[in-house]
């Protein structure tokens, strides 16, 4: 990983995602900073028990938006030297991670903002979707409030 180059590293996978692995993906002896977004499972969505989620996704299109992320950090804050992103597909259980974004950069201040930019730049124009499946109701597709093309549609139920 020391070549000079930056690393873009995407993955959608039904496995697992690894907190490590992420981490070491983009360790770098040049910089004093790696910064992590690990979004989880949670328990409850306004009231209603979650039992898990259930990710689906466009993969040749929402790898080609993940690399767009990656040029976009890249464009924004030129000094990150390695960015990685992982997003969970499938079943998903509560308290495990769904997505998880790394960034390497000399500074904190780079790899921070590159983190917080690049989840609510996947959360708006990555085609992800996300089904809950509730304790006690029926399963929800929920839309993303950020997505760029949702429009005011309402969620879809399904069984």
């Amino acid at each position: 990983m020391e070549d000079g180059r930056g690393l873009d590293l995407i993955k959608l996978t039904t496995d697992k995602l690894s907190t490590d692995a992420v981490s070491e993906s983009v360790t770098c002896s040049s910089c004093g900073a790696i910064s992590l977004f690990i979004g989880t499972t949670r328990d409850h969505f306004e009231g209603k028990r979650v039992v898990q989620l259930e990710y689906e996704a466009y993969v040749p299109m929402a790898e080609l938006e993940m690399r767009k992320i990656c040029a976009d950090v890249r464009r924004r804050w030129p000094t990150v030297r390695h960015i990685c992103i992982h997003h969970r597909l499938g079943v998903v259980p509560v308290t495990e991670a769904s997505v998880i974004i790394g960034v390497s950069s000399p500074h904190r201040s780079d790899s921070l903002e590159a983190v917080k930019y690049g989840i609510d730049a996947l959360k708006s124009t990555v085609p992800i979707w996300k089904k809950e499946i509730y304790e006690s109701e029926e399963p929800c597709w929920k839309e993303n409030s950020e997505c760029l093309w949702t429009g005011s549609r309402a969620e879809r139920k399904t069984t």
